[in-house]
């Protein structure tokens, strides 16, 4: 099963303006959610441009690895890794 299938990405913006004008304080909130029992395994709190870089990765593996592979990948995944 693909991981867009089985995970629900869900983001919270510290702020309405895009990234790239936002406040260098400004902090989202990036959440890997399990749809089938709505429980959050994987949890991001970082700057507004982290954010949408980590944003951009997030996307594409949701839509092309499966599941598992995901999950695998991002597990460890830690800000100094995009």
């Amino acid at each position: 099963m693909k991981a867009n299938r089985a995970y629900e990405l869900i983001v919270s913006r510290g702020g309405r303006e895009p990234a790239f004008l936002s406040d260098p304080k400004r902090t989202d909130r990036i959440e890997i959610v399990s749809i089938d029992d709505g429980e959050v395994i994987l949890y991001w709190n970082l700057g507004a441009k982290d954010a949408a870089k980590l944003l951009k990765l997030l996307r594409f593996d949701l839509a092309n690895l499966d599941a598992e592979e995901f999950f695998d990948k991002w597990l460890d995944a830690d800000a100094e890794d995009f």
